[in-house]
């Protein structure tokens, strides 16, 4: 009985944790998903080929990878509470930055924008990631997480369809109107008007950014150390494991989580221009990011069901891997929105990777949980990359062929993490 009851009262004092690094990972998800509504937006407000409007995604994500490590250093200086407020000020700073120069039609500013957006997301991520694995036990962290992704997914359902009713309403008028404007001046004046009208609600983010810095500061919210945490060793143990490069299932991870986010960036990112290469139309593809989204919060639900109780987090991980072969394939062997669908569905296959591969790559890290969680973060960039990839290679062939060239071979590897990749022992220490 008393075991029973401490466990109740451990659960009701992670409850309001819980919820409030559940709001900030609402916010990220919300912030982190109008990217792909964003390729489309700049390619037709900067006038721009497909090469180009991916330098969104690559902006955004490069701030990842140039950030994360010093981030892990900020945190130790500000503790994870005050490091997760630092991180939404500096996000609120790219909003307004995104904002005044998308209005200006300053590419080169909007890029800057949304790279200083990533980088308050690379600190808000290095916090909030291991905190989530240490505000209890590892073996249910993947079950924490797949709250966090609901949370998550659910506001990068949302973030499509707002930006698209507030932006992107009547695209494919809008595209005739400016193919058919009279004068160069004409046409101009139109995609100024058009560029501008992400200024208000990018003001509005960057309102509700700083508020939620301000809330998160004056929180409750407990500093955990992570000196030892996620580890299964004595302190004594963990303590003779000075180096970080002794840990190989951290780097094979760091990779996992590398391929992982690039195949959930072209799927979710991605997916907009995928359609448009069918040529299906502008009012429907500014919409498919949504799709893709809705996949993965269901296939999130799926996973809060099933881990630990039916399957372990690194089984799921490989399941999980080996649906993405198959939808992949079937995206390759079919046309149009069916197609597209296949794409869409890979949400589902995606969904529960995050929440698999980092608690099983920081599992036993001790005293490196913070730089492990960072090296995890720099794997992030993988967002940047593969979709720009995928960009350059739909000019030389077919972009089907493009997309299953980047993901079969990446969903190979995190099956392989997930059925063995994951458990590679320690290296031995030096005698």
């Amino acid at each position: 009985m008393t075991s029973q009851t401490s466990d109740s009262d451990a659960e009701s004092s992670l409850f309001g944790p819980i919820v409030t690094i559940g709001v900030l990972f609402f916010i990220f998800g919300f912030v982190t998903w109008l990217n792909g509504p964003l390729i489309t937006f700049v390619k037709l407000a900067f006038d721009l080929d497909d090469v180009n409007a991916f330098l969104v995604p690559m902006a955004f994500y490069l701030s990842y990878f140039f950030l994360a490590l010093p981030s892990s250093a900020v945190l130790r200086r500000t503790g994870m509470k005050k490091g997760m407020a630092l991180g939404l000020f500096v996000m609120a700073a790219g909003a307004v930055v995104f904002g005044h120069f998308t209005t200006a039609r300053q590419y080169p500013g909007t890029l800057t924008g949304l790279f200083v957006i990533g980088a308050g997301l690379s600190l808000l991520q290095t916090a909030s990631n291991p905190y989530v694995c240490i505000l209890g036990p590892s073996e249910s962290a993947a079950r924490r997480i797949a709250v966090m992704g609901i949370c998550n997914k659910f506001a990068g359902f949302l973030a499509p369809l707002v930006f698209g009713a507030l932006v992107l309403y009547g695209l494919d008028h809008f595209d005739a109107r400016v193919k058919a404007a009279p004068t160069p001046a004409a046409r101009e004046a139109l995609l100024d008007a058009f560029a501008a009208q992400v200024y208000g609600p990018y003001m509005i983010m960057a309102g509700l950014l700083a508020a939620l810095a301000i809330w998160i500061a004056r929180s409750n919210l407990p500093d955990v150390r992570t000196q030892y945490a996620g580890s299964s060793s004595t302190p004594e143990t963990s303590a003779q494991h000075r180096s970080i490069f002794r840990f190989p299932h951290l780097w094979l991870g760091v990779l996992c989580l590398f391929l992982y986010v690039g195949l959930e960036v072209l799927a979710g990112d991605a997916i907009g221009i995928y359609g448009a290469s069918f040529g299906l139309p502008l009012d429907a593809t500014r919409l498919f990011t949504s799709y893709t989204l809705f996949a993965m919060l269901v296939g999130y639900v799926a996973g809060l069901l099933l881990i630990p109780r039916f399957a372990s987090q690194q089984a799921y991980l490989a399941m999980s891997a080996a649906l993405g072969v198959v939808l992949a394939i079937g995206a390759y062997l079919t046309t149009g929105y069916i197609s597209v669908g296949f794409i869409a569905s890979l949400g589902f296959a995606n969904a529960m990777m995050w929440p698999a591969i980092f608690p099983l790559a920081i599992r036993d890290l001790g005293r490196h949980t913070e730089t492990g969680s960072a090296l995890l973060v720099m794997g992030v960039v993988g967002g940047a990359l593969m979709p720009y990839a995928f960009a350059l290679l739909k000019q030389h062939i077919d972009f089907q062929l493009a997309y299953l060239i980047l993901a079969v071979p990446s969903y190979l590897y995190i099956l392989h993490y997930g059925l063995s990749g994951h458990s590679h022992a320690l290296v031995p220490a030096a005698e």
